[in-house]
């Protein structure tokens, strides 16, 4: 009996244990992980008419696989080559959840297109009608009254009735609040228009009354030519430079001369290439691709960029142009 009571112990334990594995392999935590993800080619993905696929070499543009993470890769760091783990918290919007970030992740890759077509155009000498319409909502500051109200990409069309063009519209508007007031936000969020009403608090520096927003350009984009870019269900800004580069390359101009770049960071409508995240995933992406060189925007992305590039040549760039003049001058 003792003999029998001890299988059938060992036995239970046994089970106890696969299932606590199986739970660790398949449940998933609270945090996301990102992992690198292997360069791409950005030819397949634009249509330009009368394209040119560069014969050899190509613009290759990079992201990052972001997922839940499962619950061993929580407890048991180190299991992937380059992931890092992250709080709910600092990847998803403010008051928002998965759903929601996913939908701004989406309307920040169609509206980087866009404006990646803009600029690849104007490199070329094509002119590219681009119309102010707005102020886009760039990021919230935790903590202020604009968290789980406004959201990152928001166009901001008027405030309290008067109507926005530029952030310039927004600042000069504000200076008519004293912190406390309420200020109606009128703002198209993709593609409905409502009215959001925020309180203002004193910014601590110089007691103006602010919402805790940052801002960019809204414009409307008339393109000459008719480009199109099916990126599938990669999402985010970061593609943009790739995506302009891209473009050029199909419009004739052979910038890659024969080299295979990866190339990552938003682009602006007037050329300049602003920061993005996940840059050790996307380096060590650029580096499995075999690439000759990643164009990174200059500045903290490039430092980190240099840290994981083992032997990779990091070009850091500012603006459109500079990526030209980079590419242009490679060995």
């Amino acid at each position: 009996m003792r003999k029998l009571f001890s299988s059938t112990t060992a036995f239970v334990a046994g089970l106890v244990l696969v299932a606590i594995v199986g739970a660790l392999l398949i449940l998933p935590s609270n945090d996301y992980i990102f992992l690198p993800d292997k360069a791409h080619p950005v030819a397949p993905l634009i249509t330009v008419p009368g394209g040119h696929d560069p014969t050899h070499g190509g613009i290759y543009f990079v992201d990052i696989k972001l997922r839940k993470a499962k619950l061993i890769e929580r407890l048991f760091g180190g299991l992937h080559e380059g992931a890092d783990l992250y709080p709910a918290s600092e990847i998803n919007p403010p008051g928002g959840g998965e759903a929601e970030r996913r939908q701004i992740d989406i309307q920040d890759m169609l509206n980087s297109q866009e404006v990646a077509a803009a600029v690849a155009l104007r490199a070329d000498g094509k002119k590219v009608v681009q119309t102010p319409i707005g102020a886009t909502v760039d990021q919230i500051v935790s903590g202020t009254p604009a968290v789980g109200r406004l959201d990152p990409d928001d166009i901001i069309t008027a405030i309290d009735g008067k109507p926005v063009k530029t952030p310039g519209d927004v600042i000069t508007a504000m200076a008519g609040h004293k912190p406390g007031d309420t200020v109606a936000f009128s703002i198209r969020r993709v593609g409905a228009a409502r009215v959001v009403r925020v309180k203002t608090i004193p910014e601590p520096a110089t007691d103006r009354a602010v919402v805790g927003i940052t801002l960019r350009p809204a414009v409307d984009i008339h393109l000459p030519v008719d480009v199109r870019i099916d990126a599938g269900d990669v999402g985010g800004p970061s593609a943009g430079l790739a995506f302009a580069l891209g473009i050029l390359q199909e419009l004739g101009r052979n910038i890659v001369r024969g080299h295979k770049i990866a190339a990552t960071g938003e682009i602006l409508p007037d050329g300049s290439v602003g920061s993005i995240g996940g840059v050790k995933q996307k380096t060590i992406g650029a580096r499995q691709a075999h690439v000759d060189a990643f164009l990174v925007p200059a500045g903290d992305n490039a430092q980190e960029a240099k840290r994981y590039a083992h032997g990779l040549r990091i070009i850091a760039v500012k603006n459109f142009p500079q990526a030209l003049r980079a590419l242009a001058t490679l060995r």
